[in-house]
């Protein structure tokens, strides 16, 4: 009889494929995201720009099984909000199907047929201050990962 031979784990690094779930947790406890909510655990490719580098230098040398908890300040995780992606549009660019009411995610669409949220944080009769910063913009964040499977480059 042949002895099965151990492999040793492979190792999140530079290239890594990556599924996982991960959850977002704000500095008061409350959650933010999560991938369980949906059960569909992310899949990304270390350094392909979807993530942060610094979330990804906290994922690095992790392997299948592994739990962490990592918490980030807001440079590193979502930065700063921005004054210069605070916008204020003319009230009457607004319609019935979407109006502008504080709190309101809108999709606005870009010039090369991309859209992009903004957050609508104040209406007045004429104009409507929208805040394109991330939302979780100038907030510590814990991630929790859960590490399902990783496969080397």
């Amino acid at each position: 009889m042949s002895e099965a031979v151990q492999s040793s784990p492979v190792l999140i690094g530079p290239g890594s494929h990556v599924v996982m779930h991960f959850s977002i947790k704000l500095a008061d406890g409350s959650a933010a995201d999560s991938t369980k909510v949906h059960g569909k655990p992310a899949r990304l490719t270390i350094g392909d720009g979807n993530l942060t580098k610094n979330f990804e230098d906290c994922l690095l040398g992790l392997k299948t099984g592994d739990n962490r908890e990592f918490t980030l300040a807001p440079e590193d995780a979502f930065g700063q909000p921005l004054p210069e992606n605070i916008y204020h549009i003319e009230r009457v660019r607004f319609s019935g199907d979407t109006p502008a009411e504080v709190g309101a995610i809108i999709a606005f669409g870009q010039p090369d047929g991309r859209e992009i949220p903004g957050i609508i944080r104040e209406v007045t009769a004429d104009i409507v201050t929208v805040d394109f910063n991330h939302p979780l913009a100038g907030q510590e964040v814990t991630f929790a990962v859960e590490i399902l499977s990783v496969e080397a480059p």
